[in-house]
This record gives C-alpha cells, sequence and structure tokens, in this order.
C-alpha cells in the first residue's frame, strides 16, 4: 500500500466502492468541492453581517441573518460527505477553502444594512448558478446522490435570494 505523506491513510483506504466510472467520480468531486469552500465562505460572510448588523431594522435582519447562516453551514457537511462517498477526496483546511472560494470577502465591519443584505443577494444569486451547473455534472455522471442534494440546496439558495431582495425593497 502506498502511504500518502504526513499521514497514515493509504490510497486503498481513500478508495470507497462505488459503482460510478472513476473518471465521473472525479468531474463530480470537481464540481462539488468548490461549493463547499463556497458554502464555508458564505457562511461567514452571513455571519459578519449578522454579528455588524445594525439600524432601524436590526433584530429582523440579524435573526434573519442567523436562520441563513444556520442553512448554509448546515449544507456543508452532507455535501462534503457525498464526495467522500464516492471515494473522493473533500477539503482539507482554510487554505483549500480559500484557493476554491468564488464568494468574495468582506473584512469591513461597518457595512450599511442594505449593502450587507444586497451583497448576500448577489452572492446567494451566483451560489444558485454555481449549484445548477454542479447539478449538470452530476446528471450526466449519473449521480442521483448528488444530484438529489444540490436541488434541495437550489431551492434553499432561491429562498435566501428572495428573503434578501424583499428585505431591500424597503429601505430604497
Amino acid at each position: 500500500m502506498t502511504k500518502s505523506p504526513g499521514n497514515n491513510i493509504s490510497k486503498k483506504e481513500l478508495n470507497t466502492p462505488t459503482d460510478l466510472d472513476p473518471k465521473d467520480v472525479q468531474k463530480v468531486a470537481k464540481a462539488l468541492n468548490p461549493l463547499v469552500a463556497d458554502l464555508i465562505a458564505l457562511w461567514v460572510k452571513t455571519k459578519n453581517y449578522h454579528w455588524h448588523m445594525s439600524g432601524r431594522n436590526f433584530r429582523d435582519y440579524h435573526l434573519m441573518l442567523d436562520d441563513q447562516s444556520e442553512e448554509l453551514i448546515a449544507t456543508v457537511d452532507p455535501l462534503a460527505e457525498r464526495v467522500r462517498k464516492l471515494g473522493a477526496k473533500t477539503i482539507t483546511s482554510i487554505g483549500q477553502i480559500a484557493k476554491l472560494q468564488k464568494v468574495q470577502d468582506n473584512d469591513n465591519a461597518q457595512v450599511h444594512p442594505r449593502d450587507m443584505l444586497l451583497d448576500l443577494m448577489e452572492e446567494n444569486k451566483k451560489m444558485a448558478h454555481n449549484l445548477r451547473e454542479a447539478h449538470s455534472v452530476c446528471e450526466e455522471a449519473d449521480d442521483i446522490g448528488g444530484a438529489s442534494l444540490l436541488e434541495d440546496y437550489i431551492n434553499a439558495t432561491e429562498r435566501r435570494t428572495w428573503f434578501l431582495f424583499e428585505a431591500t425593497r424597503e429601505l430604497e
């Protein structure tokens, strides 16, 4: 057995049995791992805005963003585990998340509430698009389990986008 550098896990131990073609497994992993990174990055961004929310509608927005962040983080484990169920490797570090994420970081704690909500709305719209692209990859690979997970996540992402859109309408 070949040992990976820096640990005691052999390549054979990472080769979870699946009936999918190994090339398809790699395509699915390549589509899903950036989503795992983006979900974690969007969770952090949503929590940042949740923690730094202020103003007239503080309570409503604070609670909405808390709900949305909980929904986001709840999707990470099943999606990463989907990659592992197929025998591929998933996210292993913060550095890997930084390399794969498409979500734009915002380190500013002083963002106007409307700008926070609009930013999150745009990020969720992009997320829905990326989820759809990954869904196509899963369908092409006959990965029904992955496609099924993504269908639920697309619906949830569209719901978050809708809520954020409606919340910004009164602030125009």
